[in-house]
């Protein structure tokens, strides 16, 4: 009997565990760039903490026809960018975790996190 029982709670715990929502993961760190605003002033533009394993569209520059730069990645996971809006652009760019960069040449418009 105390074997059945024990059996139950164990089962009902693995049960209760898989439908648990999970928990989304993030990169930890900031991800800075540069764009120039709308009266052509160079501003640096910043995510924080951002999501893994989703489209990031640069918030500041989204509704423009331009560019950010020179993006700096100081999370704990590799930055794709891209210059398209969606990240589906052939032309893309990894930079590595804890302080990869690129040049001001490095042109993007969205950006993801593994």
């Amino acid at each position: 009997m105390r074997l059945r029982a024990a059996l139950l709670a164990v089962a009902s715990v693995c049960a209760l565990g898989l439908a648990l929502p999970g928990t989304a993961s993030a990169a930890v760190g900031d991800f800075t760039y540069r764009y120039y605003d709308e009266n052509e002033e160079l501003q640096v533009g910043s995510l924080v903490d951002p999501p893994s394993g989703e489209c990031i569209e640069i918030p500041e520059i989204a509704d423009w026809d331009v560019d950010a730069f020179r993006p700096r990645n100081d999370t704990d996971s590799t930055a794709v960018v891209f210059t398209d809006d969606n990240c589906e652009s052939d032309r893309y760019f990894s930079l590595r975790p804890f302080g990869g960069k690129g040049s001001d040449r490095l042109k993007l418009r969205s950006v993801t996190f593994s």
